[in-house]
């Protein structure tokens, strides 16, 4: 790439290339999918970066790759297509519904996989939030090869991620669970969420919940694992009143953000009734 001008918006057609860009161009470059994040930087006092890669024109970072034991997700692929291309996997229903209902039709149609996971400042992205329940990791490509880490682990060092790394997609291992999205908008459903909830559960004999994963987002900074949570419940029948009562009890280790939408206090108060309404999903499947 030496030679070549390294301003305004570069669109390499291999993975390889975009890596090779983003280390000439340093902290001074940026990757860009969809946009939907970076085209609102004025509104929210932020300066574009001096140089873009856009990811549009590598073809594997838009698949999205079933087999009997993972589902691989490319980092380019948008909601829209993640919520028809997940209609065969049943046991990824949350992460469908999270997809399907994010946002507006025009967003979901640009706003991709990797824009979700790599927005720092982003506490109500449905699909981090619907990902954190299914033991997913992430695939980076950097100068000195392609590596992976778990998503939870991702999500605490995305903030410091070098420059000349490129998230490629996110694999999850295909497992028998059970899952359900809720989202909570204040006025209408393309609103910010003022509070998400993901579960994913495993049956144990008996139909009683087995291991469960259970995440909020919207609630706090960043979505996360509700893991006292997920112990209270192992053992008990899928009944949504019963986890309805579990979660008013737990609820008070969450510190509510405040925002547009909602105060923090206000946040925090509807997360019992969405996790009943997610119960109430996880047992119509």
């Amino acid at each position: 790439m030496q030679g070549q001008q390294k301003t305004g918006l570069f669109q390499p057609e291999s993975v390889s290339d975009a890596v090779a860009v983003l280390s000439d161009f340093g902290p001074h470059g940026s990757v860009v999918a969809g946009g939907t994040w970076i085209m609102r930087a004025p509104l929210r006092h932020e300066c574009f970066a001096q140089n873009y890669v856009a990811i549009a024109r590598i073809p594997e970072l838009h698949r999205i790759d079933v087999t009997d034991t993972h589902v691989k997700i490319g980092a380019g692929v948008t909601h829209g297509q993640l919520a028809r291309g997940l209609l065969g996997v049943p046991e990824l229903y949350g992460l469908t519904v999270a997809a399907r209902d994010s946002a507006n039709p025009a967003v979901r149609n640009a706003a991709t996989v990797g824009g979700n996971l790599c927005t720092v400042d982003f506490p109500a992205a449905d699909l981090v939030t619907a990902l954190l329940c299914h033991d997913a990791e992430v695939e980076l490509e950097t100068v000195r090869g392609r590596q992976r880490m778990g998503l939870e682990a991702f999500l605490r060092v995305r903030g410091s991620v070098q420059p000349a790394q490129l998230l490629l997609g996110v694999l999850i291992p295909r497992r028998h669970v059970v899952s359900a999205h809720a989202r909570l908008p204040m006025r209408k459903a393309g609103d910010y969420p003022v509070a998400l909830v993901s579960a994913a559960v495993e049956r144990a004999p008996g139909g009683t919940i087995g291991r469960a994963a259970i995440a909020i987002g919207s609630v706090e900074a960043a979505p996360r694992r509700w893991r006292r949570l997920e112990e209270a419940v192992a053992g008990l029948p899928l009944d949504p009143t019963l986890l309805y009562e579990r979660a008013c009890e737990l609820a008070g280790e969450f510190a509510g953000r405040d925002g547009p939408e909602a105060p923090g206090w206000y946040r925090v108060h509807v997360m019992p009734a969405l996790v009943r309404r997610t119960v109430e999903d996880l047992r119509k499947h």
